[in-house]
């Protein structure tokens, strides 16, 4: 059984580590982190928008010494290029209105 989230990459520390954190319902959840290798080469930029689906997989655990990576459940990953497009706009878009109200003031 997977488990399926919308994922926006947060940032990538040191050119080598990607931080994805994980939505359900426009909530973020939890976060994976993994080797920019393995991001779509397209969305290897802050606010890529993925569809990421992860096994649900119990026997998972942390080692103690911490690998920094935290994917071992990421099953398949795709890059939404016109989600992270449409979430911009509405960022922007609320941006906008904000500013206009402040300017009104």
């Amino acid at each position: 059984m997977t488990e399926r989230y919308t994922a926006v990459l947060d940032r990538i520390v040191d050119g080598e580590t990607a931080v994805l954190l994980l939505e359900d319902d426009g909530t973020v959840v939890d976060e994976r982190v993994l080797d920019v290798d393995r991001l779509p080469e397209n969305g290897r930029h802050e606010g890529a928008v993925f569809d990421v689906e992860l096994a649900d997989d119990d026997s998972l655990e942390a080692d103690d010494d911490g690998p920094e990576t935290n994917d071992d459940d990421l099953e398949t990953m795709s890059y939404r290029p016109s989600l992270e497009r449409d979430r911009r706009e509405e960022a922007q878009d609320r941006f906008d209105r904000l500013s206009e109200r402040l300017s009104d003031e």
